[in-house]
């Protein structure tokens, strides 16, 4: 009898594994939710819909973007990170997400390595110093010379606390010896509209790619680019370092799932999104927004990302930044 019972649990078992590993096989099987942390319109959400839009018919689903802005994008990273590790959900995490926050906020509702598993880096950018076209800055030096002879006559926005064009600011002000005032809003959506309005704000260090479009149309005028170097996408924009040697600042973008997803699905998540990336046409647009495209693999974010958050530890410490 006992021998019965045993062979009927391990018969059982597996039958069980036999069914896990079918349902494995064949994920996905419904949509895939992919978690924005910032409000519509900002990189993190262009770069989502770019990417997904490839990825889906190849992974054979579609992706849903929820934007879940909010705390420099912490609020929809905790989603992530509390989301059943099935592969359903995936988010854009950022330089700020899963990086400067664990720094910034003396308590984090998760772990930006624990609790996450690394699927791809889309790629980097720098961001750039824009000013509306009627402003009365009309270069880089202009800005410096108001922000040390009128310290807080400057209002400079940012998506929130903490983020690369807050930090972007900061490094302004302590290699200047100037001194702006930080207007933070939710998503360089509401960041830009203050701009372009001229209702709270002077100025903005914002990511190439949403404000490219504004370059462009001739609406916002750009004064430097943050990277230590020239971007392919505004050649005749001088880098901020070519006045401030030693300033340097990248944003990256890439995406996370919650900790604990199978191996498979990671490896075919994974596959999937970094051949979108690699796609030449979604590489080529990516490209035309000041994007550096990346591609690269879960191990090697991973490593990335570890550098990246001690890095800013230090930066955050030294300024002694606090979340407003």
């Amino acid at each position: 009898m006992q021998r019965r019972i045993l062979l009927a649990a391990a018969l059982a078992a597996l039958a069980f594994a036999g069914t896990a590993a079918h349902a494995q096989d064949k994920w996905p099987s419904r949509p895939i939710t992919y978690i924005v942390p910032f409000g519509p319109g900002g990189t993190t959400d262009v770069l989502a819909r770019l990417v997904t839009l490839k990825a889906g018919p190849a992974l054979g689903t579609t992706f849903v973007i929820e934007n879940k802005p909010g705390a420099g994008g912490s609020t929809g990273s905790d989603l992530t990170a509390k989301a059943p590790p099935d592969g359903y959900t995936i988010q854009g995490g950022t330089i700020s997400s899963h990086a400067i926050n664990a720094s910034l906020y003396a308590r984090l509702p998760y772990d930006p390595i624990r609790s996450f598993q690394p699927i791809t880096m889309i790629g980097s950018m720098p961001n750039v110093l824009v000013v509306r076209a009627d402003s009365p800055y009309r270069t880089l030096q202009d800005v410096v010379a108001a922000a040390k002879t009128r310290p807080g006559a400057i209002n400079y926005a940012s998506s929130g606390t903490g983020t690369s064009q807050h930090l972007s600011g900061v490094f302004f002000e302590q290699m200047t010896g100037g001194k702006m005032v930080h207007v933070p809003y939710k998503s360089s959506a509401e960041s830009l509209n203050a701009l372009l309005s001229g209702q709270g704000a002077d100025l903005i260090f914002e990511n190439l790619a949403p404000a490219l479009p504004h370059i462009k149309a001739g609406k916002l005028r750009a004064l430097g680019v943050t990277s230590d170097r020239r971007a392919s996408a505004l050649p005749d924009v001088p880098a901020i370092a070519e006045t401030l040697p030693g300033f340097g600042i990248v944003s990256w973008q890439a995406i996370f799932a919650p900790a604990g997803v199978p191996q498979p699905v990671v490896d075919r998540l994974s596959t999937e999104l970094i051949r979108a990336i690699n796609d030449p046409e979604v590489k080529a647009k990516l490209v035309a927004q000041g994007v550096e495209p990346s591609g690269m693999s879960p191990a090697e974010l991973a490593a990335f990302q570890k550098a990246e958050l001690e890095k800013w530890a230090r930066v955050i410490r030294t300024a002694n930044i606090k979340p407003e």
